[in-house]
């Protein structure tokens, strides 16, 4: 198998999309699928298809294609959505609170230990199972629990400090929906930026330029 870090990042962007449609098909009940169905499903060419999927070895038989579940699970396994990594979310807003309800760590490689906030009226209530806690605990529960990564939901401005006393800790991994550049400060540190208004932003371009070219 190929070292990993010979392994574009656009590669591995596309792995999740996989793992995802496949257990779609599994949840059909469809047991067999070549890269050429898989390419008219997804959008992706057959060769892009196979070539994605070579870079962790060979899943598939020429003239055979793809068993379905053996390649989620195997993709599964290169995500590596069985960790259970312990993560923490800092900021119970609304945005925090979307997440914390709405996303399953679990199925993702996480599991979710707990939830911080600096707001008397939110502290001591509960999210998703978990007691939101008061921020100035978060250094005593780190060192307890030993989380390796933060869900980071709060201000632009109150990012750097708390990423400073993060880092500190030795949580040097970031899923930041700030508009902070934690990368920029702490090279090592493996960071997620998920920036809602460019994703917006961009299909609002891709509206605008169809109705271009239909005018």
């Amino acid at each position: 198998m190929p070292k990993r870090e010979n392994i574009s990042m656009s590669v591995i962007r596309r792995l999740p999309r996989y793992y995802r449609f496949l257990n779609h098909l599994k949840s059909k009940g469809i047991n067999r699928i070549s890269s050429k169905e898989l390419s008219e499903k997804m959008g992706f060419t057959a060769s892009q298809i196979r070539q994605d999927l070579n870079c962790f070895g060979g899943f598939g038989q020429q003239g055979y294609g793809y068993i379905v579940e053996q390649l989620c699970d195997e993709i599964g396994n290169i995500l590596g959505v069985s960790n259970g990594y312990k993560c923490i979310l800092i900021g119970a807003g609304n945005l925090g609170q979307a997440i914390a309800s709405h996303l399953s760590f679990e199925t993702q490689g996480f599991s979710m230990v707990g939830i911080f906030d600096s707001d008397p009226d939110k502290i001591g209530t509960t999210l998703n199972n978990l007691v939101i806690r008061d921020i100035r605990t978060l250094e005593p529960f780190c060192q307890e629990v030993h989380p390796v990564m933060a869900v980071l939901c709060i201000p632009r401005s109150a990012v750097e400090r708390l990423t400073d006393q993060l880092y500190a800790m030795g949580i040097k991994n970031f899923w930041n929906f700030s508009h902070y550049d934690i990368a920029m400060k702490y090279q090592d540190a493996i960071v997620e930026n998920v920036h809602l208004n460019d994703s917006l932003m961009t299909l609002c371009y891709r509206i605008s330029d169809q109705n271009s070219k239909q005018n």
